[in-house]
């Protein structure tokens, strides 16, 4: 199941490509083949992206030939499997968000041997983490999708509201101060419906101090994970968010923010641009997303890089490659052409005054993350869609927490 940043941002771009594989005459130790999906369409997309990067690199690298193959995110995963039947078709690089089915079957480099120690290094602990397994990292993060607090600045204004929430108790008094402007304006957006639930429900388990795994156990229905899920039942209860919450998708109540028609949302990279291109005029801010405590944390997702290893003569063309793309000044162009947040250090600095690196790079050092590693977290992730709206309609989240862990086993 796909359950990247370009999913989780409602990405899915179609694009056309040219393959690779046992027909390329050209296949050698310095030829890399390069499978990637499109995250952006349209004249400056990903795939011109990619383009002018490979072009830089083969001027300074002659001796290497870097093959592209784009495909969009609806059929890349259908790819992958046809060109892993063979040795011959399967991709050198490979970017996509899941890569702990091919570390496990031994297909993969370790990171240590396709990138130097300097981009290592250069890389936030926490997703060199998340890229890793059993302690040997294996992927190389590409760039990374967080969730920040939205907030309406007029609105706040209006209510008399001094400074943003920090904590649970201080998000309801604002969203119940924001509900009482009336005029169909509502203080909170609470997007429990089945396109992401699992979004949001982390946000608010992971701010309780919870989290969906424990070692190689999915660990749905605990203690702090109920505290969570009571905390946005209280919310929906409290008649603070919009009309419906256990029915409401994302996308609709992010629509609602930028109509400036609700007060406050855990927003993502891409709302950035889709309030310049749909309501340049709101006024709003970011600030780190309310937990029981105020001690700031969120959910962080990130999409990956990995090298197979096939052979093994092609270690040194793709660590010549991969060095060159995560050089700070062609990474960081790369991740702001495509509006979402670098995962080193050195392009974090270049792009200090890019809009989202300002609002959400602060949010890398404190993200949590989905177990997707764990071949369960699907069943529990699609039962968390399914079920979590119910407790807006009087359904008694532990009740709702058990059955979730019921379909994880």
């Amino acid at each position: 199941m796909l359950a990247g940043v370009a999913m989780v941002t409602g990405l899915a771009l179609a694009i056309s490509s040219c393959g690779f594989g046992s027909k390329d005459s050209a296949d050698s130790d310095t030829t890399i083949n390069f499978l990637a999906p499109a995250y952006s369409d349209g004249a400056t997309g990903t795939k011109a992206l990619w383009d002018g990067i490979i072009a830089d690199f083969q001027k300074k690298n002659p001796d290497i030939t870097v093959n592209l193959q784009m495909e969009s995110w609806n059929s890349i995963n259908d790819v992958v499997r046809t060109k892993l039947q063979s040795k011959s078709t399967t991709p050198d690089i490979l970017n996509i968000d899941a890569y702990a089915s091919f570390a496990n079957d031994g297909m993969l480099y370790p990171a240590t041997e396709i990138v130097s120690p300097q981009v290592l290094s250069d890389i936030q602990p926490g997703f060199a983490k998340n890229a890793s397994l059993n302690g040997t990292q294996y992927a190389l993060p590409l760039f990374a999708s967080t969730r920040t607090l939205f907030y309406n600045t007029d609105l706040f204004a209006k209510a008399g509201i001094a400074s943003p929430p920090k904590t649970w108790a201080e998000l309801t008094d604002a969203a119940k101060k924001i509900q009482a402007l009336g005029g169909g304006v509502s203080g909170y957006g609470l997007p429990l419906g089945s396109e992401e639930a699992q979004g949001e429900t982390s946000i608010w388990t992971f701010g309780a101090g919870g989290s969906w795994s424990d070692g190689d156990k999915i660990t749905v229905d605990t203690p702090q994970n109920l505290e969570g899920v009571r905390a946005m039942r209280e919310l929906a209860d409290a008649g603070v968010t919009q009309p419906n919450p256990g029915a409401t998708d994302r996308k609709d109540v992010i629509n609602a923010f930028i109509q400036g028609k609700i007060g406050m949302i855990e927003g993502l990279p891409p709302t950035i641009g889709q309030i310049t291109a749909k309501n340049p005029s709101l006024k709003y801010s970011t600030a780190p997303s309310p937990t029981k405590s105020g001690t700031p944390v969120t959910l962080g997702v990130a999409d990956h890089l990995m090298a197979f290893k096939k052979d093994g003569k092609k270690t040194e063309s793709i660590k010549k490659f991969l060095d060159f793309f995560y050089s700070a000044d062609v990474y960081a162009n790369f991740v702001s052409k495509e509006g979402f947040i670098p995962i080193t250090n050195s392009a974090a600095a270049k792009l200090a005054s890019d809009p989202v690196t300002k609002a959400f790079g602060s949010t890398l050092a404190v993200a949590q993350f989905y177990p997707s590693n764990n071949a369960k977290w699907a069943a529990a992730q699609g039962a968390i869609r399914q079920q979590m709206g119910t407790i807006a309609q009087g359904t008694d989240p532990a009740q709702v927490l058990q059955r979730i862990q019921e379909a994880a086993k």
